[in-house]
């Protein structure tokens, strides 16, 4: 039996047929319609999905579901709310049990959707409770209770990312001042940098950029960092600070087996990791004691379709 997993982005959709392993067997992408509205993204989905089903001649009986990740909330009456998408109360559960009739759908969080194939068949799968933080554009979270998705009586939990940790000196895109977001996203990162260097610190980074501080991206400040360059050693430090404080948050609330860090700033593992596991324990309420491990996750930019896939398991 197979799944379809889609994986709804701002501005991409990804599908895939995946196999009760976790494996992708088959893959389709069209474009997010942000412009077109909800019913047009939703027809262009059910469109691919026909045809990654037509073309690959896979039959009808042999899907046993679909699953949605999005990036928003699906309320407890399947209403849908995604700022980046223009969805605000769009009745999403019903309209995709009426575009798919013959198939049982689910849906949930993106970054959920995400920690759930990890905890499946990635990185956190040697423990039944787990958090997962991708570390992009913004910082999501996925909490794994006994092996399911954790998202709260009203659809709206595991939000770490507007965990406030700080004061904040820039407001977060949802309104808030020191969400967890606004410190340990790789657009906090950038804003960071750009605060020290407007204020005149010089640093290889000006080099990166060609002296353009919009062309700024992670990666550069990270490979600065390994330079020993001191702007970059400064936002590096800070987020990481920020990072620790955040983690042992999750920890002292949740107590969890592994927290893996995943998105685009995980890929810079060696320097995110060096260090980080005594950070969090010196603020832990317990200190002696033995807590979660904190490792890189796995499954990259498949965990979304793989993770939707599943949902129905």
């Amino acid at each position: 039996m197979y799944s379809i997993g889609v994986d709804v982005g701002g501005t991409g959709i990804k599908i895939g047929v995946v196999n009760e392993l976790g494996d992708i067997l088959y893959r389709s992408t069209c474009e997010t319609d942000v412009k077109g509205g909800f019913n047009k993204i939703i027809a262009d989905i059910k469109f691919a999905i026909e045809n990654i089903i037509n073309e690959n001649h896979i039959e009808q009986g042999q899907i046993k579901s679909i699953g949605f990740g999005i990036p928003g909330y699906i309320d407890r009456h399947g209403k849908a709310n995604c700022v980046n998408l223009n969805w605000k109360k769009v009745d999403f559960i019903q309209q995709l049990k009426e575009s798919f009739p013959q198939f049982d759908v689910f849906a949930d969080n993106d970054a959920t959707v995400a920690g759930l194939a990890e905890s499946k068949f990635g990185s956190t799968k040697d423990t039944d409770t787990s958090v997962v933080l991708t570390l992009g554009t913004g910082v999501g979270g996925a909490i794994i209770i006994n092996g399911r998705p954790f998202s709260g009586v009203h659809g709206v939990g595991s939000e770490i990312g507007h965990m406030i940790i700080g004061d904040g000196w820039y407001k977060c895109n949802c309104g808030n001042e020191g969400c967890f977001e606004s410190y340990c996203s790789a657009t906090a990162i950038i804003k960071y940098a750009q605060k020290l260097l407007e204020e005149g610190y010089k640093s290889s980074i000006l080099a990166m950029c060609e002296n353009n501080l919009s062309n700024i991206n992670a990666k550069m400040i990270f490979d600065a960092y390994a330079q020993n360059d001191e702007v970059a050693i400064l936002v590096i430090n800070r987020f990481k600070s920020y990072l620790a404080k955040g983690i042992a948050n999750i920890v002292n609330t949740l107590d969890p087996g592994i927290i893996a860090i995943g998105g685009g700033v995980s890929k810079s593992e060696d320097i995110i990791l060096d260090g980080l596991k005594e950070m969090v324990r010196g603020h832990l309420v317990y200190k002696e004691e033995e807590f979660a491990d904190i490792v890189i996750a796995t499954l990259g930019n498949d965990a979304g379709i793989i993770g939707a896939a599943i949902l129905g398991q």
